[in-house]
C-alpha cells in the first residue's frame, strides 16, 4: 500500500525554523511531483511548495523566500525547510505525491501540525 508520513511538525517561536519531512511507500517516487500543501482552521487547503520529478520548484507566495522544499529520490523523502515562521504559518502540513504517468494517482500524507506562537 501508499503511505506518505509527515514528520517534524511542532511548536515554534515566531521567527524561529522548523524541518517537515514526508517519507513515502509504496510508489514510484522518482516519477511523482511532490507537494506540501497547509490548512489553517476555517480555510482552505492551500499549495505551500511543489517540487518537480526535473527538480523545478514552485513556492506560494506567502512563502517564497522562507521556505525551501526538496527531494531525495534515493531515500523517496521530501522536505520542507521552513525559516523565519509566523503565526500565519500556523496549520497542518499535508504532504502530497501525483505520479506524472499516471496523474490520477496521487497520495496524501496524514499532515503534521505546525504551530508558530507569536
Amino acid at each position: 500500500q501508499v503511505q506518505l508520513v509527515e514528520s517534524g511538525g511542532g511548536l515554534v517561536q515566531a521567527g524561529g525554523s522548523l524541518k517537515l519531512s514526508c517519507a513515502a511507500s509504496g510508489i514510484i517516487f522518482s516519477r511523482n511531483t511532490m507537494d506540501w500543501y497547509r490548512q489553517a482552521p476555517g480555510k482552505e487547503r492551500d499549495l505551500v511548495a511543489r517540487i518537480m520529478t526535473s527538480g523545478i520548484t514552485n513556492y506560494a507566495d506567502s512563502v517564497k523566500g522562507r521556505f525551501t522544499i526538496s527531494r531525495d529520490n534515493a531515500k523517496n523523502t521530501v522536505d520542507l525547510q521552513m525559516n523565519s515562521l509566523n503565526a500565519e504559518d500556523t496549520a497542518v502540513y499535508y504532504c502530497h505525491a501525483r505520479d506524472i504517468f499516471a496523474p490520477r494517482r496521487e497520495y496524501w500524507g496524514q499532515g503534521t501540525q505546525v504551530t508558530v506562537s507569536s
